[in-house]
């Protein structure tokens, strides 16, 4: 399941984050790509199709619209524990009967189907399968609406190991975020992983993963990705999905740069230092990662309508399986999201509309990973069972974001 839909979602990914630019924000690519996925079984009877529409659909989700539809079956059908899902399709009374129905009978088990709820009972959806984190439904519904998508995706977790806090110092001389804040956050000894790796999209860029662990082995991977300042975003973004491909599995990232291979000293990026330790590394030379990260947080609003993501498509694929007289659509999605020292917070809603005895001495290398200036982020679900078997979920990216403003670490945290 990661192979089939990784890369798919990597390039819708890279397009709707294309389509937003470099200002900060956060998405969920899965979200707009699960409604397309439920828009794709209207599309997969090739006599009733709408060919031209149904092929659009299948470049958006850059798959096959079968495979699309069965992907997007699988998850919603076995729900991950930490991430909350849901999707619906909803109708105006009258409207939408005149098609053939038995596409219907390929969607999710779990998609709400019935008639189309006022204005405040859309934004009740939104809510209740957000977990109250979106309040409002992304479109207005209004009397020319007569049909409508919907998917909702929502995350709150608590870091298996929670951050410890730094100066804001500790981001590097040369970030302007230190001298608007004064506190980070600062990553523990244990439970976090750290590296620095070579790639191709984006240089050498500095990776930082926090983990949240559920007791059934599914969880979330949050992974921050930095490049140097003048790399753009779009690189970044995506070299941070490439990286995520194999995060979820905690393996170590191909490109991976070894801290001995490196000199000693200050980059925009990173601070190496050396000194003598007691090791247990087998040729004494031991490699240890640190990061500095701002708190940080985001909501966003996202128009969906560009050709490249698929909804025109879309819209024009389930009119013609509906026999609908559809002039015209929107598609919008709306998401926040919250990294703080004790967990993460994320949602969106699309509508279309982890010594006793002394060691031998040894050397040991630590680098100060700086997440000074604005990065790219990737929240993954794991989904690994005791037995070693993965669920549909496992290596999935959830929500991604470009971190353009960090905020003030909240007395609270503190």
């Amino acid at each position: 399941m990661t192979t089939d839909l990784h890369g798919p979602l990597s390039g819708y990914a890279a397009r709707l984050h294309a389509t937003i630019g470099d200002r900060h924000h956060v998405a969920s690519p899965l979200g707009a790509w699960l409604l397309l996925a439920l828009s794709a079984t209207t599309a997969t009877d090739p006599v009733a199709a709408n060919r031209p529409a149904a092929d659009g659909l299948a470049e958006a989700l850059g798959t096959d619209l079968t495979s699309a539809a069965e992907v997007a079956r699988a998850l919603l059908d076995a729900p991950h524990p930490l991430v909350a899902s849901a999707t619906a399709l909803w109708h105006r009374p009258g409207q939408g009967d005149g098609g053939p129905s038995d596409w219907q009978a390929a969607l999710p088990a779990t998609t709400e189907v019935g008639p189309l709820p006022d204005q405040a009972g859309l934004d009740a959806w939104a809510r209740e399968h957000t977990l109250g984190l979106i309040e409002r439904f992304p479109l207005r519904v209004g009397p020319d609406v007569v049909l409508a998508l919907a998917s909702a995706l929502a995350t709150r977790i608590s870091w298996a190991d929670p951050f410890e806090i730094a100066d804001a110092g500790a981001l590097g001389p040369g970030s302007a975020w230190a001298g608007r804040l004064r506190r980070v956050l600062c990553s523990p000894r244990r439970g976090h992983r750290g590296a620095i790796v070579s790639t191709a999209r984006a240089g050498d860029v500095i990776v930082h993963a926090a983990p949240a662990q559920a007791a059934d082995g599914a969880g979330l991977v949050v992974l921050s990705v930095a490049a140097e300042p003048h790399v753009p975003p779009a690189e970044v973004l995506a070299a941070a999905y490439q990286l995520s491909a194999g995060a979820a599995d905690s393996a170590e990232p191909p490109g991976r740069r070894s801290l001995f291979d490196l000199p000693l000293g200050d980059t925009s990026l990173w601070t190496l230092r050396e000194e003598r330790v007691r090791t247990r590394a087998r040729d004494g030379r031991e490699e240890r990662h640190m990061a500095a990260l701002p708190c940080w947080s985001a909501r966003s609003e996202h128009d969906l309508s560009a050709p490249a993501l698929g909804f025109p498509a879309a819209s024009a694929a389930v009119a013609t399986a509906l026999a609908l007289p559809v002039q015209d659509f929107e598609a919008r999605q709306a998401a926040m999201a919250r990294f703080g020292r004790y967990g993460f917070e994320a949602a969106a809603v699309t509508g279309m509309f982890e010594l006793t005895s002394m060691p031998p001495e040894g050397v040991a290398r630590t680098a100060e990973l700086r997440f000074g200036h604005p990065y790219a982020v990737v929240a993954l679900a794991t989904d690994k069972r005791a037995d070693g078997a993965t669920g549909p979920w496992h290596g999935v990216p959830v929500f991604s974001g470009w971190v353009a403003e960090p905020e003030e670490l909240p007395e609270a945290d503190a």
